[in-house]
Order: C-alpha cells, then sequence, then structure tokens
C-alpha cells in the first residue's frame, strides 16, 4: 500500500530540496557527517524491503559460499600463480587477487566455475534461501551494505543483493540471452541529516530514482518497497510487466508480491571513502566483516567468460549469447556519484538523472497495478471505449516510452 506524508508524520519531507547544500564526491574529513565504520541507525531504519517474485529459480547467495565453487582464470585462459583449475577459493583470497584489478578487458581476471554451472547445482540456484514467512530474514545470503559520506549532510547508504545467476529474458520467443554466472544487483537511499531523500534502484546498468516520499513503503511507513524482476533481479518500484531499452514491451522484466526479503536481518556492513577505502563497520552478526576479509577490493568478474562459440552450452540468438561475461562487484557501481544514477543509458544522450514524483506502474495488460505517470494521460480520455482504443494503440509504444524517460 502506498503510504502519504500525512499518514506517517514520524517520516518528515523536505519542501524545498533546491535549497539543500550540494553533495561532495569526495569529502574531506572536515566535510564528513559520519565516522570511518559507522553505520548511523537511520540507515537501518530506512533500509529497503524487497519482494523477491513468486516463482523465482535464482535467490540470494552467500557471496562466501559462492566462490568456493570457483577458481581464478583471465580471459586467455592461463592462470595465477599459485591457483589452479582445481582451486576452490576462499572468501580472503579475494583480496590477494585484487592486486590483478585491471581497466583492460582483455587482461580482466574471471572468477571460473570448478564444474558445470548449466546443471543448475545448488549453489548457482540458492534453492534454500527463501526469506523466512514471519520476519524476511535469509540465514544464509547475507545483503552487504556499504554507507559512503557525501558531505555536507548528505550520506549514501548502498544495499548490495547477490545472486549466483542471472536468467536473461527472452525477445519475441527467442532467448533466453545474456545470461552470466555471479549477479549483482543494488539500490541507493540517499539521506540529509538523517532523513530519507531519494531512493535509487538498479536495473540493466541503468535503474530508476524516485522521491522518497512517493514511493510505496513497508507497513512500519519506513522502509521503502522494492520488487526484483523474475531471472534478472533488475529492481523496480511495482509489480508487472517492466519494458526495457526497447519500446511496444519487446524486452521486458516481470515482478510480483512474492517473498518479502528484508536484508537489514542478516548483513554485512562497511563505510567507504577516498581517504581510507572499505573500512569494516560491524553489520547484523559484528565482527564478520573481518573474517571475510578484504574481498570487496576484488575488482574482476564474478564468474565465467563469455562461453566460446563452439561450447555446446553457448547458443546465439539475434540479440545476443545466451551465456556472457560475468559482473563486476560493489565497487564498480560508482559509489562517489553524486547523481543517484549508477550512469546513463546509450539513449540518454542528454546525460541527466530523472527523479520520479509517479511510481512508473508495470504495463503489462493483467498484472498491473494502477497507471504510470504518462499512463494517467489515458484517464482523462472518454468514453471509455475510445480511451481503450487509445491505449491500445500507443501504450508501450514511442509516446509513452519517451514522455516517461523525458519527464518521469
Amino acid at each position: 500500500m502506498m503510504e502519504t506524508e500525512s499518514q506517517y508524520s514520524t517520516t518528515p519531507f523536505f519542501k524545498d530540496l533546491k535549497n539543500l547544500p550540494p553533495l561532495i564526491a569526495r569529502p574531506t574529513s572536515e566535510e564528513r557527517t559520519i565516522k570511518k565504520g559507522e553505520i548511523p541507525q537511520y540507515v537501518l531504519d530506512y533500509s529497503p524491503m524487497v519482494h523477491l517474485y513468486s516463482e523465482e529459480r535464482y535467490l540470494p547467495y552467500d557471496v562466501k559460499e559462492f566462490v568456493s565453487h570457483f577458481h581464478p582464470e583471465f580471459r586467455n585462459g592461463t592462470i595465477p600463480f599459485p591457483y589452479n583449475s582445481h582451486t576452490s577459493l576462499n572468501i580472503t583470497d579475494l583480496g590477494d587477487l585484487a592486486k590483478y584489478n585491471t581497466k583492460d578487458p582483455e587482461a580482466k581476471l574471471f572468477l571460473t566455475a570448478n564444474e558445470d554451472f548449466d546443471t543448475d547445482p545448488d549453489w548457482l540456484t540458492g534453492v534454500k534461501n527463501k526469506p523466512n514467512f514471519y520476519n524476511g530474514e535469509i540465514k544464509d545470503a547475507p545483503a552487504t551494505l556499504i554507507v559512503v559520506d557525501k558531505g555536507n549532510g548528505w550520506v549514501d547508504s548502498y544495499w548490495f543483493y547477490f545472486y549466483s545467476f542471472n536468467l536473461g529474458p527472452f525477445v519475441m520467443g527467442f532467448g533466453p540471452f545474456g545470461d552470466h554466472v555471479g549477479d549483482w544487483e543494488h539500490s541507493l537511499v540517499r539521506f540529509y541529516k538523517g532523513q530519507p531523500v531519494i531512493v535509487w534502484m538498479s536495473a540493466h546498468g541503468g535503474g530508476g530514482a524516485y522521491f522518497y516520499k512517493n514511493i510505496e513503503r513497508f507497513e512500519d511507513g519506513k522502509r521503502p518497497i522494492i520488487y526484483s524482476a523474475r531471472g534478472t533481479h533488475a529492481n523496480y518500484a511495482s509489480v508487472g510487466q517492466h519494458s526495457h531499452d526497447a519500446p511496444y514491451s519487446i524486452l521486458s522484466d516481470f515482478t510480483d508480491r512474492g517473498p518479502l526479503w528484508n536484508p537489514s536481518l542478516n548483513h554485512l556492513a562497511y563505510t567507504y571513502d577516498d581517504e581510507n577505502g572499505i573500512v569494516y563497520a560491524n553489520g547484523s552478526h559484528p565482527g564478520r566483516e573481518e573474517k571475510y576479509g578484504d574481498w570487496l577490493k576484488f575488482k574482476g568478474a564474478w564468474g565465467d567468460k563469455l562461453l566460446p562459440p563452439d561450447d555446446p552450452r553457448q547458443h546465439w540468438s539475434p540479440f545476443e549469447w545466451k551465456y556472457i561475461d560475468g559482473p563486476c562487484g560493489p565497487l564498480c557501481k560508482n559509489l562517489f556519484r553524486t547523481s543517484p544514477c549508477q550512469r546513463a543509458k546509450w539513449w540518454n544522450i542528454w546525460n541527466g538523472c530523472n527523479i520520479r514524483k509517479y511510481i512508473q506502474y508495470g504495463d503489462g495488460f493483467y498484472d498491473k497495478e494502477g497507471n504510470n505517470s504518462c499512463g494517467n494521460l489515458y484517464n482523462m480520455i472518454k468514453p471509455g471505449i475510445l480511451k481503450k482504443m487509445v491505449e491500445f494503440l500507443s501504450f508501450g509504444g514511442w509516446f509513452c516510452w519517451i514522455l516517461d524517460h523525458l519527464y518521469g
């Protein structure tokens, strides 16, 4: 249920954001609001709740358990000493492997599976990691919280959600394509002086930003609700079918009100700044961060490289290969950004980041809840039969797609 400002006076909202001071990507120690290793209580009070898809096949997983099924391998097939193809990595090994971090895609280091991931082993599906029905905890899959001070009273809390596998979408009967081992998604809650202002959620390298006061919240009136899409785990603010990167819903994700995950009950916690780098904080299990070591410093790929065409597991489609490179981890997600958006999509030539006042609702005909900001225009059309006709001819097409991305 969408909650409003008047219903929850304990959560004040800022009336004039333009008069607030600017964010600083790399503030000095004098400009910071929090100390290194400090996780303010408000970060947990306003932590997101995530609805996983009701029939999700690839559930959240523990990074520590995940890496034990891998060995390191460069794109050219060589393996760094002293590792080998039978190595079972420990999470603390990733701190050592960070010395191979590079921006050269041909020299990238990949976590390469020791067994055939195409058979859906349990460590890939996370089959047992369903949220507790009563409190939403997943005991064996900690989320990762990274808090970044942006100066002048601004604080960003990044919640990272790890899944062992990304199942890509289907397009006009073709697919899946764009599958990859390892999947990092994240959300951002941006605070000013302890009060939430903006919520952003990742989706396919892009994402959606919303003013906190406009987003759906949990029954406590504080924690924002996020919906994780089937297979891809892209994050959205509503239920239904969500087209992305192409109009007319040719390429779509699907969300619903499946099991509700509360990442704050089991998470690793860190602070990050330009001077100190990653600093251990106390998450839900104090001291666990030290045991995991410096794994966050690893900037290689969390999964196998693009499978070659002659691999029997690989398949071509008109849109993309079935199995592509694994993703980079949390420190590759532009955490020092001052814009809520991680980056601009290819079509966003003005490099803008819209912060929406209206929730972008799903655009399926049968599973959507409500309507999106552009679709509200249809409610003005009378009579109803004419409204349905116009909606059928243009909904999800260029008209709505362009208006929504321009104005949100």
